[in-house]
């Protein structure tokens, strides 16, 4: 654990990118195989499940440190990180644990099956048995919510640089459903295995945001576009009569969509299919709030299904029969997809597989025009894709870019406010916003509709923080009600009617445009005029 610790302690005090590979490199040399295992499991968010609940955890060390439960909420809201807040209340003491970070894993596994009496005394020995910064990252994996400013692909770097093994080689080996408990170092990194790759997808190619204007990606006759659709990208693999569906999250979501099952006999072994899960209500494309409606249901129900069917929107192919193709052309990849999507679409077979078309130009200002339909085919813009582009690993400039529409945008009126994270602990700066509404009796009243946390500048974020703090209406917990006074100009990618919401509106990534300080509430829009921008 200490040389864990020490790690994250390196790799939390730089933003340097050639010192966090160094740290991790070091690490993966010295440490023992099950603690290398681990490590790539909490860096690659494979961390065991949370055995103790955060309510329960701040009430234990609340009465470990010796201070009223009020006061550690108070430091923790001011803090703004749990594992930070006990690591700093809690007394070390001269004692010390010589345990690797496996087996605290493991303990912490155990821990999840025993009586809170047990849980409360195992968190009491190791907190005071460690040092500031270990109780800090002991604390950190407790409650399952382990962050560092480390991505996957930095630590595959480091990965490879300790074991020379190629980085794309390495991706796709950590691609998958592998258990950090139940999987070795050999096994995982050094050993090659080919049934390990049966249900293994390949490691996503992601685009960037177009950065300046779109003719500077040179001749028009160079690009093809697509759009850019709005729901859960993944892969779908067909191989030894099984079929594996996996989200850019690495999660293993089959069960999820058994629509996809009918692929199984129609599309051929060896293939894997890149493309977007969507919802397909009434045979047409959905929105991303009626696929939230399946995420997360540990079991689809027969009647969800009837009401919220989804599609497959194909626009790659990665493997076909059984080859990985990723190097070939785009172009070719895509005359390969189109023959299997015509194959069996002249099967009598229903299938939900449906194809990306497929678009060209001959200028920018036409591509720009396409751009604008974005909305009304419930896409969020278009992809465009350099015909001779191969596959890539990760996120990487120079062939593919994404150009997504404008964002909405309404003016909306602060009423509350909760205090932010990280180095905005000690500032107000996660923001609810409401819109007007008209009673009954013709009164007009603000409806909460959307939170926001971004979009302002560090001195922006101060200024409206003095004002939150002398002009707080009532406190509950950390958020507090506030004046209505103030209007910002909120964007946001999507929108659509939801029972969920008090307003009868959800929103699609709500951030802050601008403040504005030339309005007063009364200009600020209404609920109405939110609903009129819901594309049917």
């Amino acid at each position: 654990m200490k040389r864990f610790a020490q790690l994250i302690k390196t790799l939390d005090s730089t933003n340097k990118t050639t010192v966090k590979v160094q740290a991790l490199a070091e690490y993966f040399n010295n440490a023992s195989d099950e603690d290398k295992v681990w490590t790539i499991a909490i860096l690659s968010h494979r961390r065991p499940p949370r055995p103790v609940n955060t309510t329960l955890l701040r009430q234990w060390a609340s009465e470990l440190s010796n201070i009223p439960l009020w006061l550690f909420e108070e430091s923790y809201h001011i803090v703004g990180d749990l594992a930070e807040t006990i690591a700093l209340v809690i007394p070390s003491n001269k004692t010390d644990t010589a345990k690797s970070l496996t087996q605290f894993l493991q303990e912490m596994i155990a821990l999840k099956k025993k009586t809170d009496e047990d849980k409360k005394d195992y968190l009491y020995k190791n907190w005071l048995a460690l040092d500031y910064y270990e109780r800090f990252v002991f604390t950190k994996l407790i409650t399952g919510g382990f962050r560092i400013g480390v991505s996957q692909k930095l630590m595959t770097r480091a990965l490879s640089k300790s074991t020379e093994i190629d980085e794309d080689i390495l991706a796709y080996k950590l691609m998958g459903n592998w258990n950090p408990d139940q999987i070795t170092f050999q096994e995982l990194i050094l050993e090659e295995n080919e049934s390990d790759y049966l249900s293994k997808p390949y490691p996503f190619y992601l685009a960037y945001a177009i950065e300046n204007e779109v003719a500077d990606l040179g001749d028009v006759h160079e690009w093809s576009a697509e759009h850019k659709w709005d729901g859960i990208r993944s892969q779908v693999i067909l191989r030894n009569n099984e079929i594996f569906v996996w989200s850019r999250g690495e999660e293993l979501v089959t069960d999820k969509y058994p629509e996809f099952t009918s692929f199984i006999g129609l599309i051929p072994n060896g293939t894997v299919i890149d493309g977007e899960i969507l919802p397909y209500p009434n045979g047409a494309i959905g929105t991303f709030n009626d696929l939230q409606t399946r995420i997360g249901r540990k079991k689809v129900s027969k009647a969800l299904l009837e009401k919220v069917p989804v599609i497959l929107k194909a626009y790659d192919l990665l493997e076909w029969e059984g080859q990985d193709i990723r190097q070939q052309p785009f172009e070719k990849r895509r005359k390969l997809l189109e023959t299997l999507f015509n194959a069996i679409t002249s099967s009598e077979i229903e299938n939900p597989l449906r194809l990306s078309s497929k678009m060209y130009f001959d200028s920018w200002e036409e591509v720009a025009t396409e751009r604008e339909k974005s909305r009304e085919v419930h896409s969020e813009g278009l992809m465009l894709k350099r015909r001779d582009s191969p596959y890539l690993v990760g996120r990487k400039k120079g062939d593919w870019w994404k150009w997504k529409v404008d964002p909405l945008t309404i003016d909306a009126v602060l009423t509350y406010a909760m205090r932010g994270h990280g180095r905005r602990s000690n500032l107000f700066t996660d923001y609810t916003f409401a819109l007007w509404t008209e009673k009954e009796n013709g009164e007009k009243e603000l409806v909460t509709f959307a939170k926001a946390y971004s979009g302002l500048t560090d001195a922006e974020f101060r200024k409206v923080d003095a004002w939150i703090k002398k002009n707080t209406l009532e406190r509950f917990g950390p958020v507090r009600s506030v004046t209505p006074h103030h209007v910002f100009e909120i964007a946001f990618e999507g929108i659509a009617l939801s029972k969920r919401h008090k307003s009868g509106v959800a929103t699609r990534f709500p951030r802050i445009l601008r403040w504005r300080q030339d309005k007063t509430i009364h200009e600020a829009n209404n609920l109405e005029d939110l609903k009129q921008m819901i594309v049917q």
